[in-house]
């Protein structure tokens, strides 16, 4: 067992884990986060895509005791209730999702994404947004409406900055 130390959506909680335990279990199992969805627990689809020091991560593929010390975000600490980000304002009206089952991982694939874009206050074409989100894995949608809710998402946050 390994002693280790996770700050988790600014929550820092104490832990035991064998060395070979996954960050996508721990965060499901000791922080009840069910946002952290495992979809083929080999890499491929993205589901399970958490921030570690603010970089999108496989948690499947992660150790926990990767990431002692460091700290870690997934799709509970993005928005709220009351307060969506405007990347999930943008999934939901433009039926970027159908089950949702992927939605958390690309919700966190694509944060730094928009956010790079705006910052740049440029609009990427169709191909640079489905590079973007290229490691994850849609079963549903068809990813029409999801390259659209990225558009507008940008595209809303170009406009609050006044561009």
């Amino acid at each position: 067992m390994s002693d280790i130390t996770l700050e988790v959506n600014g929550t820092r909680k104490a832990l035991s884990v064998e060395p070979r335990r996954l960050l996508a279990d721990v965060l499901r199992q000791d922080f009840n986060l069910s946002g952290v969805h495992i979809g083929c627990a080999h890499g491929a689809c993205g589901c399970c895509t958490v921030h570690v020091d603010g970089v999108p991560r496989l948690s499947c593929l992660t150790f926990a005791v990767q990431c002692e010390g460091r700290s870690i975000a997934t799709v509970e600490s993005v928005g709220g209730p009351t307060a969506e980000h405007a990347l999930q304002k943008a999934f939901k009206s433009e039926h970027g999702l159908q089950c949702g089952y992927c939605t958390p991982g690309f919700i966190m694939t694509l944060i730094p994404f928009v956010a790079a874009m705006a910052a740049e206050r440029r609009m990427p074409d169709d191909d640079e947004i489905r590079e973007a989100m290229s490691g994850n894995i849609c079963r549903c949608t068809g990813y029409q409406g999801i390259v659209a809710a990225v558009r507008k998402a940008i595209s809303d946050q170009l406009e609050g900055a006044g561009s």
